[in-house]
């Protein structure tokens, strides 16, 4: 089940649900004089991401591939994605470049520092670091910066067949599906450490006004607040706990 919606100018929302897992796999065009898609998706979902795209532009001209992390769901389908477009590039941090992409994709990568700027035509994208958040050394997220929409991979992660878009609180969900991860074979599946919540609030000074979730409805409204809701959700949930008898959790205390 594949559904398109446009969540800012020129950009789209192309979810697949998976009935089966009760999970949503969202991915992002932007429409531009460069078009640039985030989220690869699964190698089985091509066919099916290739059709929906392919109402929007000609898939051929797709010139960026980016993605958050190295993971089946954000990249599994990028080498058929670089030989469906031939001029199409793939965007990630320098350390995905490095590790991973390099040597798993048919064309090198553009790896992205914080300092560089991607434009695409009418939208400038920056590549944001967020190492560990929400997974992996690899990790950052893609800042979209005349509109600030933020494409942020697994965070605010919902489960179910969500609405495509809503400007009501997300942070329950969230916290539910955190919550719900922790208690199966999913444990840890999200790390966290003494940086995360520091990572979620440089993510926050950014002042995005849409975010671009992965799994569940992209958001409307205060980002900055949403990131900060997010953070003591995640410390709550998965930050450090005391053993028994003890007083100071482990890890609380930085050196």
């Amino acid at each position: 089940m594949a559904g398109t919606t446009e969540i800012a100018s020129d950009v789209f929302r192309i979810s697949v649900f998976v009935p089966e897992i009760n999970l949503e796999f969202s991915h992002f065009l932007v429409r531009d004089d460069e078009p640039l898609l985030f989220h690869a998706g699964l190698r089985g979902m091509f066919p099916v991401l290739r059709e929906e795209i392919s109402r929007l532009i000609d898939v051929s001209k797709i010139r960026h591939i980016g993605f958050s992390h190295f993971e089946s769901d954000e990249c599994g389908a990028l080498n058929q994605w670089l030989e469906l477009a031939p001029v199409a590039q793939p965007v990630c941090g320098l350390v995905g470049a490095l590790v991973s992409v390099n040597d798993f994709a048919i064309r090198p990568a553009r790896a992205l520092t914080r300092d560089d700027i991607l434009p695409t035509g009418h939208h400038r994208f920056r590549f944001i670091p967020t190492p560990h958040v929400p997974h992996g050394w690899d990790a950052g997220v893609l800042f979209e910066e005349s509109e600030r929409t933020l494409f942020c991979s697994d965070l605010f992660h919902q489960w179910g067949h969500q609405t495509p878009t809503t400007a009501d609180s997300i942070i329950d969900r969230c916290k539910s599906a955190l919550l719900e991860a922790e208690a199966g074979p999913f444990a840890n599946y999200v790390p966290y450490t003494h940086h995360t919540g520091r990572v979620l609030e440089s993510l926050a000074e950014y002042k995005p006004r849409t975010l671009a979730t992965m799994h569940g409805s992209t958001y409307y409204g205060d980002g900055a607040q949403a990131l900060r809701d997010l953070a003591i959700v995640m410390l709550d949930v998965l930050g450090p706990k005391a053993l028994e008898g003890e007083t100071t959790p482990i890890g609380t205390i930085e050196i």
